[in-house]
């Protein structure tokens, strides 16, 4: 199934929008923009599942003994040899359960070496079919509208990391002895992006944090249920963590500018590339703003100093590229 509103739409929704008539609600956005975003839902739908351009092809699959979860991973985890995978959990744009939203960013990261497990299960995509996603009243019949609860939770970030433990330690799972556990990360974007600090502010398992597109609100301001981490949670970062925004085009810039100032215990960098709210996780491999996040992944979680080279020293990568602009303390 895949959710016939655009993608987009929903994220916007549900990061928050001043244009909402009502808070978490759809904002109320342009009709030729509207069609704009359809338009590229319906395009992103038909676009096939992708390898990655890493060195080990992935694949995304439901497993049954994690329930509304989708895994992605190197296709063939028994010839890794002496490799061991990283564990990444993402929280989805709009916490939607959809675990196949941003397909093919995970793609890309699993296939470098990684294993990566969304929110939900696979509901868009090929071979999915298309349902409508319940529509907000509009103004004059919003009287009482209480917008519904997210469709996932930033608990089952922590299923998916207890799962992926105890399957690297279970003999006969396909990933015994292949998972590196003390290697974890969380991600996320827009409101997912707010379930991985949710996570990242609780389970000291957690090595880093990469937050697309989102930023925690002022306190008292969330807009729907499962977005409310205050500001001086913040304070409870264990681990370093990178914001990664669209620029001030993005709805959660302020919000996710304001995070990286406000940090100050752990080290932090946030990197701005002016696309906007949905970033680049239509385009193939998830575009730009995946090979940042990759970089960053191998640099704290594989200890790669080419990783490193991305966001340190005057002459770094995205410290010489135009399109980015960084910032950076405690590096």
């Amino acid at each position: 199934m895949v959710l016939a509103l655009s993608t987009a739409t929903a994220v916007l929704a549900q990061q928050g929008s001043s244009s909402s008539p009502i808070p978490g609600s759809r904002p109320n956005i342009p009709p030729e923009i509207l069609a704009q975003m359809q338009r590229e839902e319906a395009a992103y739908q038909a676009m096939p599942d992708t390898p990655g351009s890493g060195p080990y092809p992935a694949l995304k699959e439901e497993d049954r003994s994690l329930p509304e979860h989708t895994v992605y991973r190197p296709a063939d985890v028994a010839s890794l040899g002496k490799v061991r995978l990283p564990i990444v959990v993402w929280g989805n744009g709009g916490c939607a359960g959809d675990g196949a939203g941003q397909r093919l960013h995970l793609a890309e990261i699993a296939s470098h070496g990684y294993l990566v497990i969304a929110n939900g299960g696979i509901k868009s995509g090929p071979g999915t079919t298309p349902i409508p996603r319940p529509r907000t009243p509009p103004p004059e019949q919003a009287a009482g509208f209480v917008p519904p609860p997210p469709e996932s939770s930033a608990e089952q970030l922590t299923q998916a990391i207890n799962w992926a433990i105890a399957e690297n330690a279970r003999q006969g799972s396909a990933y015994f002895g292949k998972l590196d556990t003390n290697a974890v990360a969380v991600s996320g974007w827009s409101c997912g992006g707010v379930q991985a600090l949710t996570i990242a502010t609780r389970d000291p398992r957690v090595k880093t944090a990469v937050i697309h597109n989102s930023g925690l609100f002022p306190d008292g301001q969330a807009r729907m249920r499962g977005m409310e981490l205050t500001k001086s949670e913040l304070a409870k970062l264990g681990s370093p963590v990178i914001y990664i925004l669209g620029g001030p085009t993005d709805i959660a810039y302020a919000n996710g500018m304001d995070d990286f100032v406000r940090i100050g215990g752990v080290p932090a960098a946030v990197a701005n590339l002016a696309v906007g709210h949905t970033g680049t996780f239509f385009q193939p491999n998830g575009g730009k703003a995946a090979q940042v996040a990759l970089a960053w992944l191998d640099w704290r979680l594989k200890g790669r100093r080419e990783g490193a080279a991305w966001f340190v020293g005057t002459k770094c990568k995205l410290c010489t590229d135009a399109e980015w602009k960084i910032e950076v303390k405690g590096l």
